[in-house]
């Protein structure tokens, strides 16, 4: 993975993950301090995590710093624990702090692993709000731009798998979600696919052997390149991606098995794929039981409310 701004988590904060990810802590709040990520403080479970919420995040959230907030669910997966990523960019903040937060996003979670993550936040304004994991409106509020009906087309015929790949792109001046391209792509191919100056969609038809079948799995892409898109390129693109997954998921019946956020196209080899489809498992994990839970996929309701409130007409 490739570290855009070259900060990188420190020691004591990999130490604490280890622990977080075990059960140990509710909640940590990660900050980048003499260019480390650092843990800036952390809370231990008190009751379940609806009830922690509110008296836990809020109270953390400056009106003029960001940060990242790892919130944990009591929910399992095949890893561990499920956790929220919260990345918290307040409006009145430096631009220049923003853009550094933005930049380390990936590189945190990567450090954290992906896997745990159930579901992501970006929030600008605190709202305090009541939660729950009884339906699919996972994440923000974002922007819920219309998605061009040759974009919807090029989509059904990927679910029915009679093309392997679709690129879409943000229309910045009408505010549309439009087709980019739908290149048949090998794995090869697909770091060439990734722009280098802008922002984009990716939706790849992942054909592969996984201990001994064979399999064909949908995985959804985000690029997002960087210092070199703008402010609102990448408020927009971060604000829809929610909203798109949404329509894609619910509305068109696409099965993504992994969404994957990288800034540079060189990290889709094919070893970086594989492991974001089928992550290892590590030792300390097998204790864990598989939770029963109840029926159905779960998600937070809304936590933050995000930029889309202040800027759409309408993740």
């Amino acid at each position: 993975m490739s570290h855009q701004t070259g900060i990188q988590a420190s020691g004591s904060v990999k130490d604490t993950f280890v622990g977080a990810r075990n059960g140990q802590y509710r909640l940590l709040k990660i900050v980048i301090d003499n260019e480390q990520l650092v843990v800036g403080s952390s809370r231990q479970p008190v009751g379940s995590w609806e009830k922690d919420y509110d008296s836990f995040v809020l109270p953390l959230l400056e009106d003029k710093q960001p940060c990242y907030i790892l919130y944990r669910l009591d929910s399992r997966n095949a890893q561990g624990y499920e956790w929220i990523f919260i990345a918290w960019s307040p409006d009145h903040s430096p631009v220049r702090q923003k853009m550094l937060y933005a930049a380390t996003r990936a590189t945190l979670k990567k450090e954290f692993g992906g896997g745990h993550i159930k579901d992501e936040v970006f929030g600008t304004v605190q709202v305090q709000t009541d939660i729950g994991i009884d339906t699919k409106h996972q994440t923000l509020q974002g922007v819920a731009f219309p998605i061009a009906k040759e974009a919807i087309q090029a989509l059904e015929k990927l679910k029915n798998k009679k093309i392997n790949y679709v690129q879409l792109q943000i229309d910045m001046k009408n505010e549309t979600i439009i087709l980019a391209n739908t290149l048949h792509t090998e794995l090869k191919d697909l770091p060439k696919r990734i722009p280098k100056d802008a922002a984009r969609y990716h939706f790849f038809l992942y054909k592969h052997a996984h201990e001994g079948d064979y399999l064909e799995s949908i995985v959804f892409i985000y690029s997002m390149p960087g210092y070199t898109c703008s402010i609102r390129e990448r408020m927009l693109y971060s604000s829809c991606k929610s909203p798109l997954l949404e329509i894609v998921e619910r509305q068109l019946w696409m099965q993504i098995i992994r969404k994957v956020e990288i800034d540079n196209g060189d990290e889709l080899t094919a070893d970086f794929l594989y492991e974001e489809v089928h992550p290892k498992q590590h030792a300390y994990k097998q204790s864990f039981a598989k939770p029963k839970g109840p029926a159905g996929k779960r998600g937070i309701r809304r936590l933050i409310r995000g930029p889309a409130e202040t800027e759409t007409p309408s993740d």
